[in-house]
């Protein structure tokens, strides 16, 4: 049943997914670490080698977790260990955004909206890490 759903959804999509930049969880987590590029860039020179550069390091994390975790669809325990690390990755970011706007860095609105970009890319990977099966490549007998 699971198998089937995650093949209706690739199938909506109009092909079968051959890369993770085609999961709606990358893009997703590349379009937020881009923003967050955007945004840092207006953060204070004395945050350039702490908050700057530790949001951006773990919201592009997310991204370089999941292009991994593709390579390792062989694998089972191997891919959902570095969907995890994509999803601590995400929750880390949010961490970072949440201190940005209490410095003031950021507007509310500004953080609320990334923060709700990684709350949904957190539910994409603790959805694919709950299921794995579907995303899995096969394996071959000997």
């Amino acid at each position: 049943m699971e198998e089937h759903m995650a093949k209706r959804t690739r199938e909506r999509q109009g092909s079968r997914i051959r890369s993770h930049e085609e999961l709606e969880v990358y893009q997703l987590a590349f379009e937020g670490a881009m923003q967050i590029f955007e945004v840092s860039r207006k953060f204070p020179r004395e945050e350039t080698y702490s908050l700057t550069d530790q949001i951006r390091r773990a919201s592009r994390s997310v991204c370089s977790n999941l292009a991994e975790a593709w390579r390792k669809r062989r694998y089972g325990p191997a891919f959902v260990s570095k969907l995890n690390d994509a999803e601590a990755e995400a929750a880390e970011t949010q961490t970072w955004v949440q201190f940005a706007v209490k410095c003031n860095y950021l507007s509310e609105e500004a953080g609320r909206q990334l923060y709700e970009v990684y709350d949904a890319v957190i539910g994409k990977l603790v959805h694919m890490i709950s299921n794995p099966s579907p995303w899995l490549l096969a394996r071959r007998s000997r």
